[in-house]
């Protein structure tokens, strides 16, 4: 399937999805006229579900720059016959930012998978400028806030992910840089539907976080630091925690290929309109890293692309 049918079938499952929202809409509309209040609902020349298949179709694709996507080559273009009443481009970027509400709903409602008890957590950096420039950076100033990770000191924002084994998105949670990876409030957050097992790195270390969890039905697996003693863990348990790959895979795919991490926003909100479609994107790739949970003749298990 080339991208332009993936565009295709992509646009179909929005667009039922839009048409299911404005139907809730179109009563709250109704209401409020009842109430007397009067409200300006301006209709656009490209409807919620174009302009949200447009950003995932970016993000799918392999150009660098959304102006050379949509304008000088793809969407008004080659897809031409597919988008026949587009917009400037300056005009499509004042209106993307309107469908934030349905683009949320729509990815979290059709594009997250299940748990399936065994699950993955991990965060990733996202670094909003160069660290010279962060005392002349305006753009994101009062919200982003200076981290370290393993590569360094970074100024920008923390992307913290939740994926099962066959590496579909679980949840996702955005947090200023400063923010401790343990943090109870977002990990509550981002464990409410979740049960069973939850692998993750040593930054997750931590025995109240581990008691949280386990009241909630999760059993946390981290690595242990050089000076902790051992703990009784089963083969396949090891092996899974061994596999955490996953999800650092996932993390590379969503910043290399799915471009959430850049250093040329000008806009709080396109920010925000930029992971959201970066992370549908991932979730409409046709194949993911996943766990093959099939055991083999040594009991082992192994990574696949499924």
């Amino acid at each position: 399937m080339n991208l332009k049918d993936q565009i295709t079938n992509i646009f179909i499952q929005v667009d039922d999805f839009c048409k299911e929202f404005d139907s809730h809409i179109t009563q709250m509309k109704i209401e409020a006229l009842g109430s007397g209040k009067k409200r300006r609902w301006r209709s656009s020349l490209m409807s919620d579900s174009e302009i949200i298949t447009i950003m995932i179709g970016f993000h799918l694709g392999v150009h660098k720059t959304f102006k050379h996507y949509y304008y000088k080559e793809i969407v008004c273009g080659y897809w031409k016959d597919l988008f026949p009443k587009t917009l400037s481009y300056n005009r499509f970027i004042e209106l993307q930012q309107r469908s934030f509400v349905v683009f949320a709903l729509f990815l979290k409602e059709r594009g997250l998978g299940k748990c399936t008890g065994i699950s993955f957590m991990d965060n990733t950096t996202l670094k909003v400028c160069r660290n010279q420039r962060i005392h002349n950076h305006k753009v994101f100033k009062g919200l982003a806030e200076r981290g370290k990770s393993s590569m360094g000191w970074f100024y920008g924002f923390k992307l913290h992910l939740v994926c099962n084994q066959k590496g579909e998105l679980l949840s996702f949670y955005l947090t200023k840089g400063n923010v401790d990876d343990r943090n109870p409030k977002h990990i509550k957050k981002m464990t409410e539907q979740l049960f069973g097992k939850l692998f993750a790195d040593k930054g997750y270390l931590s025995k109240a976080l581990w008691e949280m969890l386990f009241a909630d039905g999760i059993q946390l697996f981290t690595k242990l630091r050089k000076n902790m003693k051992n703990h009784i863990m089963t083969m396949e348990d090891k092996i899974s925690l061994r596999k955490r790959a996953i999800i650092e895979t996932i993390n590379d795919e969503l910043k290399n290929h799915c471009q959430v991490e850049h250093t040329h926003h000008r806009s709080i909100n396109n920010f925000m309109m930029n992971i959201l479609a970066g992370l549908t994107a991932y979730c409409f790739f046709p194949k993911k890293l996943s766990l093959n949970l099939k055991k083999v003749n040594d009991g082992q298990l192994f990574l696949n692309f499924a």
